[in-house]
């Protein structure tokens, strides 16, 4: 399977993100075209994915802005035109806000922090509201799975922006070029992600930014407040560099994805890579988001993550211990449960406790550690595993027979458990033999 690791040196926008994937793949760029104007971009909205190099990197931008034929006059008496994008990462992107602008917002020019946006209103109340985005993406013609995709990612920010501001989502709204610029960025995003499937999906720390950013609310502080909702749990950094570095739609975008938080252990053949630039030079860097393209290496091994749980005992009797661990085996999620002796402090005897679960499983597991045993504490990680490639057939006398490929070859051997009623140890090691031969024979 295809997995392609997110590697955020300059930050994460949508339009970037747009830009790298079809810098990997630019025989993608004509129907993801298509697909933004089935969704319903109108003519006097220019669409455009142009090669691009800062003199560090080359890569691919992704534009989209009005027709230059088409002047301020002829704009619609209601619309928001994004005049200037001088925020620090140049990123074009709607803000959200869950209330139209007030009747006594003036007219003309709002700059903010370092320039950060500059917008030209003609009229106040200038917004689109989120459920009519949505009603005209139900409404286009996009494909179905690429719409489901858009309205997924669009929900995403927009319930961030409705708890940031403590709104209903059905009030949430975008300024009106901003929504389109959104809309762009989001439809060609979903298009791309729904034809790279199947695929994994990773990334590496994102840079935090710092500073302010201006917006319809005011300023506010960077990571705006719904891209840091949506960056909740994601790995990030402080690379020295002020300003916004990733952008809402950006950051609903990776929450989309929920991918894995870096390539893991599983030996993977690096096989493409491309670049999705920003619109402003970042000083001493190149301002991309870039992509790698890996495929799995020939290897018989596969790889999963698991949840790790350990924990000491000192004051449980070894039997009531011993049926608390079964108990545990028992519990949903649980993949496995070993102890083994060890010693405490002032010399004392204790048994140390591990346990292998599902990470979606581990909140329960660990309740039910607290429930079974006496311990005070728990230490969990969650974590890469590399798992052999394995299988089972049953023999004629229904004992079964597990393989393993290792990298010297396939091994087997029988279930101890359909082997325990035979006679003593030979009579046992005879059974497993002649299941393993038999099912090897077939």
């Amino acid at each position: 399977m295809m997995h392609i690791h997110l590697d955020p040196l300059g930050g994460v926008a949508g339009d970037m993100f747009v830009a790298a994937l079809l810098d990997l793949r630019p025989d993608l760029a004509p129907p993801a075209m298509a697909a933004v104007r089935a969704a319903g971009l109108g003519d006097d909205i220019d669409l455009a994915f142009v090669p691009f190099s800062d003199g560090i990197l080359a890569g691919s931008r992704f534009d989209v802005a009005e027709s230059p034929t088409r002047g301020l006059s002829g704009r619609g008496a209601g619309q928001v035109q994004a005049v200037g994008h001088r925020h620090v990462h140049e990123h074009r992107h709607a803000h959200v806000h869950a209330h139209p602008p007030h009747a006594d917002d003036a007219p003309g020019d709002a700059s903010g922090h370092g320039g950060a946006y500059v917008y030209q209103r003609a009229k106040p109340h200038s917004h689109t509201r989120w459920f009519d985005i949505r009603a005209r993406l139900e409404a286009s013609a996009l494909e179905p799975a690429v719409c489901r995709r858009a309205i997924e990612i669009f929900s995403l920010l927009a319930e961030a922006e409705a708890r940031v501001h403590d709104k209903p989502v059905a009030d949430v709204s975008f300024h009106e070029v901003g929504a389109w610029d959104s809309i762009a960025d989001i439809v060609a995003a979903a298009f791309l992600i729904e034809s790279l499937m199947p695929c994994e999906w990773s990334i590496g720390a994102i840079p935090i930014g710092s500073g302010l950013v201006s917006t319809a609310h005011g300023m506010l502080p960077v990571p705006a407040p719904a891209t840091a909702l949506l960056l909740d749990g994601f790995l990030c950094f402080d690379d020295g560099l002020t300003g916004e570095r990733v952008t809402p739609t950006g950051a609903a975008i990776i929450r989309h994805l929920q991918p894995a938080r870096g390539i893991g252990q599983a030996p993977r053949r690096l096989g493409k890579s491309a670049h999705g630039f920003g619109t402003r030079r970042l000083p001493g860097r190149s301002n991309v988001l870039r992509v790698l393209e890996f495929e799995a290496a020939a290897s018989r091994v596969d790889a999963d993550r698991v949840a790790v749980i350990n924990f000491e005992i000192d004051d449980q009797t070894p039997e009531d211990l011993a049926e608390g661990l079964d108990k545990l085996r028992g519990v949903e999620g649980v993949i496995d449960v070993t102890q083994h002796a060890a010693t405490g402090k002032r010399g004392r005897a204790m048994a140390a406790v591990q346990l292998l679960a599902k990470p979606e499983w581990a909140e329960t597991v660990s309740a039910a550690c607290f429930s079974e045993t006496t311990t005070l504490g728990l230490r969990m990680q969650v974590t890469d595993r590399l798992i052999l490639s394995r299988h089972e057939a049953l023999a004629s006398d229904g004992v079964r027979v597990k393989f393993a490929q290792r990298p010297a070859g396939l091994t087997a051997k029988a279930d101890i458990k359909d082997v325990a009623d035979a006679d003593g140890h030979a009579g046992r090691q005879r059974l497993r033999d002649c299941a393993v031969s038999e099912v090897r024979s077939k």
